[in-house]
């Protein structure tokens, strides 16, 4: 065998023992978890809770007739512009015209009866005056008894006399009541505004509103300058608001157009739920409470019962430490102790342990890529981050994703970079 022939062969068992030695190296080495890695930094804030619920008009009036009767008018159509005393609609006034009538003859007869009683009163009065007069001149010309009976008849006559007056005051009375009936046969606009809704035809017969509201409504007359937004929000949420607090409100009817609000009520008493009211000791209902929002730039062809989605601006931070909603994780803490050691009798007392807690935290990356499980205060959450009051310096790096290995890590483990796609580079660019 030549001298080369032996080299070569030399040279090939290097090689492969060379490679075998980085193979076990490699296989042997620990393996690194792919991670995002995130600095700390400092952004704005904007805490919001968003609801969802329909739009309405500050104000509306349900009209209704206070009268039963047929509709023989209907001036005005659903959608049309109505002012204030505007007709609306005319129910016959037939029935009611002729009570009137009745009662102002009931009047007039009550008044002649008035006349007559007060004629008789005036005439025994007169009576009873003159043999008066002619008792004390001569005292045999009338007797005490005839006396007596003309004081009696003038006591009656007056009586009658205001029986009569109370006649005419009811009568007048009952001409009052009738005149009203008759006068709401005519229903006129009480505002002005948009008729939103329209129930009745021309020929229908009216009912009073006191018997069905819902079947009594003629039509509704929303006033359409001034919009709400009533919305639920859940009782974890609405703690979070206040009266005053400013809204950026969609809706769904204008999915290209954001319109300013402003939280004016928030319900004192939750909205009970279908079927609350038949099983009222049941907790797994979802507890809401409505929240108005009134908007203040309303579109100008908006309608009522719009669905609306709000988005409530809570709380703002400018300029505040930051890390991902996803980056924060929870991890058990160490063991706490009851108390702290004590000596006696030359013995340390033993240390009572009591429990665990759970510590909300994230995963620092030190300068040789191990992570370390550092406690973190929060503040206010914004959509994607944390406000960071505690716990973490400026440009410290985070694991900051996936998830799935956020819950997976632990103390002291290597991590290295994950290779960013689009849709990842997309995410951590917004």
């Amino acid at each position: 065998m030549t001298r080369r022939a032996k080299w070569s062969i030399a040279g090939g068992i290097t090689l492969v023992v060379v490679i075998a030695g980085a193979v076990i190296a490699a296989t042997r080495a620990p393996k690194r978890a792919e991670v995002r890695i995130e600095p700390v930094v400092h952004r704005d804030l904007v805490a919001s809770v968003t609801a969802s619920g329909q739009v309405e008009p500050h104000t509306k009036v349900d009209m209704s007739a206070d009268i039963s009767g047929r509709i023989i008018t209907l001036a005005v159509k659903e959608g049309q512009t109505v002012t204030k005393g505007q007709l609306l609609v005319q129910i016959d006034p037939a029935t009611y015209q002729a009570a009137v009538e009745r009662s102002q003859a009931a009047l007039s007869a009550a008044r002649a009866q008035l006349l007559q009683a007060k004629a008789n009163q005036d005439q025994a009065d007169r009576t009873y005056q003159r043999s008066a007069q002619m008792k004390r001149t001569n005292a045999e010309l009338v007797s005490d008894e005839q006396l007596e009976q003309l004081r009696t008849t003038l006591d009656v006559d007056r009586a009658t006399s205001e029986a009569a007056q109370f006649q005419v005051e009811q009568a007048a009375a009952a001409l009052r009541d009738d005149e009203s009936s008759l006068s709401k046969t005519t229903i006129r606009a009480p505002m002005s505004g948009k008729v939103t809704r329209l129930a009745v035809e021309q020929g229908e017969t009216a009912i009073q509103g006191t018997l069905n509201k819902d079947a009594a409504t003629l039509l509704t007359i929303s006033d359409m300058s001034v919009l709400e937004t009533k919305v639920k929000v859940d009782e974890t949420d609405v703690a979070h608001i206040q009266v005053g607090d400013s809204a950026m409100v969609q809706f769904d009817a204008f999915p290209d157009t954001t319109f300013r609000g402003r939280v004016t009520k928030i319900a004192n008493s939750s909205m009970k739920a279908p079927g609350a009211a038949a099983n009222p000791t049941s907790t797994d209902q979802a507890v809401d409470y409505e929240v108005t929002i009134q908007l203040l730039n309303p579109p100008f062809d908006s309608r009522p019962d719009f669905s609306a989605t709000a988005k409530v601006i809570t709380d703002t931070r400018s300029h505040v430490l930051t890390i991902p909603i996803i980056a924060l994780t929870v991890r058990e803490n160490e063991k706490l102790p009851g108390g702290d050691s004590a000596v006696t009798l030359g013995r340390a007392a033993p240390v009572k342990e009591v429990g665990k807690r759970d510590v909300e935290g994230v995963f620092v990356v030190g300068p040789n890529d191990r992570v370390t499980f550092r406690p973190v205060k929060v503040g206010i959450a914004g959509d994607k981050y944390f406000e960071v009051v505690s716990g973490l310096r400026e440009n410290e790096r985070i694991v900051g994703g996936t998830y799935q290995a956020i819950r997976e890590l632990k103390d002291s483990a290597l991590v290295r970079q994950a290779k960013a796609d689009s849709t990842t580079a997309g995410q951590t660019k917004s």
